[in-house]
């Protein structure tokens, strides 16, 4: 009997390039370690357990589930729950003092899915796009997925330096679009002055780019008035925003608000990408912010817990390390940002940092190119202040053994 002769198996299709070469986040990266037992995390910027509003989400769900499941649990609109459009539409037009329409609002998973629709509209493999330095890690990697060409601009005390990026722009730069962490900047905690933010909005209608203008920490300020959102001084702005930190990043709302031109682009590719935002969620956060008073005091706690948090571990420091290690100030958001002024090497000093049971994240993973290495970004948000207290001291047990 004649035996058939088996085809060897073609081997599996060439993965995108763009994508093969996609790094993963150091932050995602350590969370795997800090789930150990007593291991203390100053890494992730994960929000505080006892600042979710359980039982008041409890509530709606169930009277959302009694009187109305079908708003839940249905398939809804691409662009999203038209009752939470229009609250958050209402929102950015108080913050920046310009009406905003409804329906340039598009809900998304969370502000992250918001960044990697507008990067994938916008940016083209190859297209320069401005990025703070040091800068967001989720915005490094969508843009990397998407091609961009990364142009990193220094941020200082005042946010990005708007004078260097003007600079680069008389050059002969021409970016589709600048990113910025404008208010309580990750990993830096800076925020963009007025004077800044104007001066961004002018150099876009100047030079022809757009604005992404990443503002999930406006709410979690410590003091002082609110800033006016990029968006007051120029049309030419993509405006992110979330709920991940004012209610729960596990019900994923976040949400962007686009331009004209970017409006059907952007629904279109969400559309292609999930059909819409979950209904249940949305609803969810609809029956919390359409009560004002309750979501007022709300916030004002949240505020005061991150602002406790902030000052133990700012004061942990300085006791701890002194002149040794020099932190910005925390007027809002969930992060220190330090540097070491004894030649420290940051990454140097994580592996011992682990073993003594604390994880952060070295300054250099905030970088598109060498530069961070005496640098740190800390969480204060997760833990209460006694166990900020022993983090630190944990921190400055590591730094001492590999003096």
């Amino acid at each position: 009997m004649k035996t058939l002769a088996v085809p060897p198996v073609p081997p599996f299709p060439p993965l995108n390039p763009l994508i093969a070469a996609l790094g993963s986040s150091a932050i995602r990266d350590l969370l795997a370690v800090v789930s150990r037992p007593g291991m203390l995390s100053l890494a992730g910027g994960l929000p505080a357990v006892d600042t979710f509003p359980a039982a008041r989400i409890a509530d709606v769900a169930r009277a959302l589930l009694a009187d109305h499941p079908e708003v839940g649990l249905q398939y809804g609109p691409t662009e999203g729950d038209d009752r939470l459009r229009a609250w958050i539409a209402g929102y950015e037009a108080e913050r920046s003092g310009r009406p905003v329409d409804p329906s340039r609002v598009i809900v998304t998973a969370g502000s992250q899915q918001a960044l990697d629709l507008v990067v994938r509209t916008l940016v083209r493999p190859g297209a320069a796009v401005v990025v703070e330095e040091p800068g967001y890690l989720g915005a490094l990697q969508a843009l990397r997925a998407a091609g961009a060409d990364l142009v990193p601009v220094p941020v200082d005390a005042d946010g990005l330096d708007v004078d260097a990026l003007a600079v680069r722009l008389a050059a002969g730069l021409r970016p589709v679009a600048v990113h910025t962490v404008t208010t309580f900047h990750n990993p830096s905690g800076a925020t963009l002055s007025v004077e800044r933010r104007r001066r961004l909005a002018a150099l876009a209608d100047r030079y022809g780019f757009v604005v992404v203008e990443d503002d999930p920490y406006a709410e979690i300020r410590f003091g002082g008035r609110p800033m006016p959102a990029v968006r007051a001084f120029t049309d030419r702005v993509v405006t992110l925003g979330s709920f991940s930190k004012t209610v729960a990043p596990g019900l994923r709302v976040g949400w962007c608000v686009v331009p004209e031109p970017l409006l059907a682009p952007v629904a279109r590719l969400k559309q292609a990408a999930d059909l819409h935002a979950g209904s249940f969620s949305q609803a969810l956060v609809v029956g919390l912010v359409s009560d004002a008073g309750w979501w007022s005091a709300h916030l004002a706690e949240i505020r005061r817990v991150y602002a406790c948090r902030a000052a133990a571990l700012a004061a942990a420091l300085a006791e701890a390390f002194g002149e040794r290690l020099v932190v910005g100030a925390a007027r809002g958001g969930m992060f220190l940002w330090g540097r070491f002024t004894d030649a420290t090497r940051t990454r140097e000093l994580l592996a011992p940092a682990l073993a003594e049971g604390v994880a952060f994240v070295p300054g250099p993973e905030f970088f598109t190119r060498p530069g961070g290495e005496d640098a740190l970004r800390l969480s204060f948000a997760t833990n209460a202040p006694e166990q900020l207290a022993e983090a630190v001291r944990r921190l400055a047990a590591a730094h001492t053994s590999s003096s």
